[in-house]
């Protein structure tokens, strides 16, 4: 599996019912794509759950790199290109993906945390995968949980799904959910 996000920062002064429209038009448009384990499309305001900025940033898990491929080559990204502008897509090798009734997530989380050079890997993965199938059965109600590392940047990305408001903690960057695409 692989996860992948792209972001777009948006002025200060732009107006995120756009982005809210956006989300509720072509948000379906995704739902059925092939190897796509889930889209969660993401949103955040500057200012509102400790958002420094407006961001338009989906969240994304394939099951194979097809979809992602076929995906990132087609018409739907092509238009949302156009719009927005030529993003970075950041994308790790999923190393855990507990997820259960996702179409009720109204809020996510995202972490990404630098792994530091030379740490022992396989101890770092069977920890985070230890801790993404506990935090999906307790912490906060998680609807899913995403553990994903990037040989790279070194970087570790863990990435949840709630019904309701998590708490907020470290660096957590939190979203509104405005649509989940399912196979």
């Amino acid at each position: 599996m692989i996860a992948m996000q792209y972001s777009f920062t948006l002025p200060l002064d732009y107006d995120m019912a756009i982005i809210d429209r956006r989300i509720r038009d072509k948000g379906p448009m995704l739902d059925g794509f092939p190897n796509l384990r889930f889209k969660a499309y993401l949103s955040a305001r500057k200012g509102e759950f400790g958002s420094r900025e407006n961001l338009y940033a989906p969240f994304y898990v394939w099951e194979q790199p097809d979809g992602a491929s076929d995906f990132l080559t087609g018409p739907g990204f092509e238009a949302l290109a156009q719009t927005f502008g030529w993003p970075q897509v950041r994308h790790w090798i999923v190393w855990s993906a507990a997820v259960t009734d996702i179409k009720a997530a109204r809020f996510a989380s995202r972490n990404v945390l630098p792994i530091p050079p030379y740490a022992p890997l396989a101890e770092i993965r069977k920890d985070e995968v230890a801790r993404s199938n506990a935090e999906a059965a307790a912490r906060g109600g998680a609807l899913a949980s995403i553990s994903a590392f990037e040989p790279f940047g070194w970087s570790l990305v863990r990435f949840a799904l709630y019904r309701d408001m998590p708490l907020i903690a470290n660096d957590d960057q939190i979203y509104r959910v405005g649509h989940v695409s399912l196979p």
